[in-house]
C-alpha cells in the first residue's frame, strides 16, 4: 500500500457556478482555474497520482491545453483512476478537507462523498470530506478563495 498527499486552492469568481466533488453548489461564486475548478477532485487527483509516483494533475492535465479548458474535474479524477490502475494500484480510501470560511461542507458532504466515491469504485465508506474554516486567518480567512487538502491510500490491485 502507499499513500499521497494532495492540495488545491483557487480564487473565488462571480462569473462561474461553484463545483466542488462533482456537485454544482449554489448562492456561492465559483472557482477561478482553467478547468471546471473543482478543487476537491483536483486534491483527490494529486493524492491517488502521487501515491503511484505518477506525477501531478498538471502534467497529465496541462493548464494551457484548451482541451481542459472548462473540462469536468471528474472525468479527469476517473481518468487518473484509471492510471493508478494500469500502474497495479486501485484506490483504497480517501480524506479531504475543504478549508473555505464562506461555504457550508457539511449539508453537502454525503453527496460529495456519494459522487467521488462513484468515480473511486469504492464504497461510499471509504471517502471522508469534511469542511473547516480558517479562522478569519489569512487569505483564507478574507474570502479571497478556498483550498483543500486530500490524503489518499492505494493499495494492490488483486
Amino acid at each position: 500500500m502507499r499513500v499521497g498527499v494532495g492540495y488545491d486552492s483557487h480564487r473565488y469568481d462571480p462569473q462561474r457556478p461553484l463545483i466542488l466533488g462533482g456537485l454544482e453548489i449554489p448562492g456561492h461564486p465559483g472557482l477561478l482555474g482553467h478547468s471546471d475548478g473543482d478543487a476537491v477532485a483536483h486534491a483527490i487527483t494529486d493524492a491517488l497520482l502521487g501515491a503511484c509516483a505518477l506525477g501531478d494533475i498538471g502534467s497529465h492535465f496541462p493548464p494551457d491545453e484548451e482541451r481542459w479548458r472548462g473540462a469536468d474535474s471528474m472525468t479527469l479524477l476517473a481518468s487518473a483512476v484509471e492510471r493508478v490502475r494500469e500502474a497495479g494500484f486501485q484506490p483504497g480510501n480517501v480524506d479531504v478537507v475543504v478549508v473555505s470560511e464562506s461555504i457550508r461542507v457539511g449539508p453537502v458532504a454525503d453527496r460529495m462523498r456519494a459522487r467521488v466515491a462513484d468515480v473511486l469504485d469504492v464504497p461510499r465508506t471509504r471517502v471522508s470530506i469534511k469542511g473547516k474554516s480558517n479562522e478569519g486567518m489569512g487569505w483564507v480567512g478574507r474570502g479571497e478563495g478556498l483550498a483543500v487538502h486530500a490524503v489518499a491510500l492505494v493499495v494492490s490491485a488483486p
